[in-house]
């Protein structure tokens, strides 16, 4: 989203909840705590200085020490007293939303970040960056392409598509996504810009900002939003891009949005006109919304096939078939299941062999037993279609 259309989603947003409410003229109110930057107080006062002279709609909350700034200020005597402060506010009304350096989420809530991609001046969504949305990868990945959806309608896009980062597990992913969507799930994926497309994508993508939401576990979007924010600047300062984002869960009320030690003003300004854009869109609620539009698609009962014990499973001995020529590749298995799609074209009589391409994961076979594999494997589910790699 451009900073015009930022802007024209604010106005709109501010009279949409003024029509609602009545309060005509009411600002967003977005706190921050200033102690504890590696940059020093003053770097997180300039950058709230900035946010408030770049977007009227919010009125910015200093909470920390005292210092000389005409912003609002909630004063302190250190940084625990300050996350006290924040959470009194954010749970009594008095703030909206707020942003902080350090926060411990519950397991079930994890930041969505906000990023400039480089190659195109694109922003685009990262679910997620911070906290845990499942202890199960899987599932953890499934709910950050939620609460990325959610963060993004609460940002005015009305239909995000979705992308989903080429990482360990994102098959899998894929496949329960894809299945919600058989299912009456509104899902919008996006299409790699590499010759083989699809929705799985490699780092081109990352860099052009091709999906509105980039799905990927959290210490992959920890890593990516680092990258963003400071690699022009050796890692030291974070000088670009909105932050790691507010903390998004199924049952979550509070909006928190988190920002580095080493971010700069430029990030934090960001980061709170991203707090007053998401608590306009009624962010939580909307997160509630889309969980409980993707159970009511079967989210449970996939999540259920996906963490179920397969021990039984591999206790299984598989004998090999004879070995013959394989020059065929089958390439969209995830890594963890790699060796198990082989033994799965073992029991029905198909040599095969595991193999890492430049996509990923590969499962070799011979010519003559291509369209077979690719039909077994797509029966016990380890590939969506007929998936061929292309470098």
């Amino acid at each position: 989203m451009t900073d015009v259309q930022t802007m024209v989603s604010n106005v709109f947003n501010e009279l949409a909840d003024a029509l609602e409410t009545g309060n005509f003229g009411k600002k967003t109110r977005v706190g921050v705590t200033i102690l504890g930057s590696e940059h020093g107080v003053e770097e997180v006062v300039k950058g709230a200085e900035l946010a408030q002279q770049k977007d009227a709609s919010i009125e910015v909350v200093l909470i920390g020490s005292e210092v000389d700034s005409k912003l609002t200020q909630e004063v302190v005597a250190n940084e625990d007293e300050g996350y006290k402060r924040m959470e009194e506010m954010l749970d009594d009304g008095r703030l909206d939303a707020c942003v902080t350096m350090h926060y411990s989420f519950p397991i079930g809530v994890s930041t969505v970040g906000r990023v400039t991609t480089p190659a195109a001046g694109k922003d685009m969504i990262v679910a997620t960056t911070t906290g845990t949305s499942a202890t199960n990868r899987t599932e953890g990945m499934v709910l950050n392409a939620l609460y990325g959806i959610a963060t993004a309608k609460s940002m005015g896009i009305a239909e995000p598509t979705l992308g989903l980062l080429n990482v360990d597990n994102i098959r899998q992913v894929e496949r329960v996504l894809k299945d919600l969507q058989k299912n009456g799930y509104p899902l919008h994926f996006a299409e790699s810009n590499r010759a083989d497309g699809g929705a799985v994508m490699r780092g081109n993508d990352l860099l052009q900002g091709v999906p509105d939401v980039m799905v990927q576990d959290t210490l992959t979007g920890n890593v990516l939003m680092k990258m963003f924010s400071s690699f022009m600047t050796g890692g030291g300062y974070e000088a670009t891009g909105y932050g790691y984002g507010p903390g998004v869960g199924a049952d979550y009320d509070r909006i928190v949005l988190i920002i580095s030690r080493a971010s700069g003003a430029p990030v934090i300004a960001n980061a709170i006109s991203y707090g007053g854009l998401v608590a306009r869109g009624k962010l939580p609620q909307l997160a509630r919304e889309e969980v409980a539009a993707a159970k009511k698609a079967g989210l449970d009962d996939l999540i259920a096939e996906l963490t179920k014990d397969k021990a039984k499973e591999a206790e299984e001995e598989v004998t090999a078939p004879a070995a013959e020529t394989v020059t065929e590749t089958i390439a969209g298995i995830d890594i963890l299941e790699l060796e198990d799609a082989v033994k799965a074209l073992w029991k029905e009589g198909i040599y095969a062999e595991s193999g890492m391409g430049c996509t990923g994961p590969i499962v070799m076979v011979n010519e003559a037993k291509r369209a077979d594999a690719v039909s077994a494997l797509a029966k016990a589910g380890y590939i969506e279609g007929d998936a061929t790699e292309v470098c």
